[in-house]
């Protein structure tokens, strides 16, 4: 207990019995969670979450086998042609590494906006503006939330929005922002499959505005998003891209999607690793055109590839 009071002084936050859990940041980036009795049953817990100050490259991840090299081409052509992605996955599956490795693609010339609950972004940009949500103080006043964050950069004149993750009512105020002019921008959500990613958002949304109907906030999410990037941890403790899904627009009331790239499982070795294949579906991408425009042009065997590992 000594050591959790020493550990949340130092960022100036208390735990006692009225306040009985804290989050927060140290200075050297690591993130810290503790919870002590009553809710903790067997006793005070402590976690923290330590970042490596070396993040992974895109070349990193192709030779970790998380995606192939093909997949990474059409990410870095999604990123430079300024489409928006949303990274989704689940907890510890790699979304905010691949958040990163994605953000070295960004020129130098733009001016990037990151919005965190704690800053664990490492963008190497020179313009780049970082800002993290306020918890409420001693007496709970205070706090600043990061639907007020995204809502404050819309004035600063941002070339791109980075949302370290979405998780409230702040979806609403994204989606627009990617509907009015902020393209390329990215952001991650917790979800286990592109499907549930949508499903989440729209949830989400509506804790913003109870008034919208179910058939505006898709059509919102339809026109926002262009690609989601699915993430898993597996079986093995290895993380790998799953599925690189695009939006392509509504069909009456549902929202249209098709996949570009998927990981097929296909069994495991004895020693318990993962045997699978990353496929191209053989389906070119609604924005292919678009990449032509900006001057990209993809191999032609790209939306072909078949990978064994």
């Amino acid at each position: 207990m000594h050591v959790i009071d020493k550990i949340v002084s130092q960022v100036g936050r208390r735990i006692d019995e009225s306040s009985p859990m804290v989050d927060a940041r140290l200075p050297d980036g690591s993130r810290v969670n503790a919870i002590i009795p009553p809710l903790a049953v067997d006793g005070p817990l402590l976690s923290i979450r330590r970042f490596s100050q070396d993040r992974l490259m895109p070349p990193d991840l192709v030779e970790k086998r998380s995606m192939t090299q093909g997949m990474m081409e059409l990410l870095e052509a999604a990123v430079k042609v300024r489409l928006n992605l949303v990274i989704s996955g689940g907890t510890g599956s790699g979304k905010t590494t691949l958040l990163n490795a994605l953000s070295a693609f960004i020129s130098p010339k733009e001016r990037i906006v990151t919005i965190e609950d704690a800053a664990e972004l490492q963008l190497k940009q020179p313009h780049v503006v970082r800002l993290e949500t306020r918890p409420p103080n001693l007496e709970g006043q205070g706090a600043v939330r990061q639907r007020a964050l995204l809502m404050n950069t819309l004035r600063m004149r941002p070339d791109r929005i980075v949302v370290g993750e979405v998780r409230g009512e702040e979806t609403l105020d994204m989606l627009q922002a990617m509907n009015t002019g902020h393209d390329g921008s990215l952001t991650t959500i917790h979800a286990n499959s592109p499907r549930d990613a949508v499903s989440r958002m729209e949830v989400m949304v509506s804790l913003a505005n109870s008034n919208m109907q179910p058939l505006a906030i898709r059509q919102q999410i339809a026109s926002a998003v262009h690609l989601f990037v699915q993430t898993s941890r597996q079986s093995d403790g290895s993380r790998r891209v799953v599925n690189i899904t695009e939006v392509t627009g509504m069909e009456g009331e549902v929202i249209t999607m098709q996949d570009l790239f998927v990981f097929e499982k296909r069994g495991l070795t004895p020693e318990g690793r993962i045997i699978g294949r990353f496929a191209a579906t053989g389906i070119r991408p609604r924005f292919h055109e678009k990449l032509l425009s900006a001057g990209i042009l993809l191999r032609s065997d790209l939306f072909e590839e078949v990978e064994e590992i």
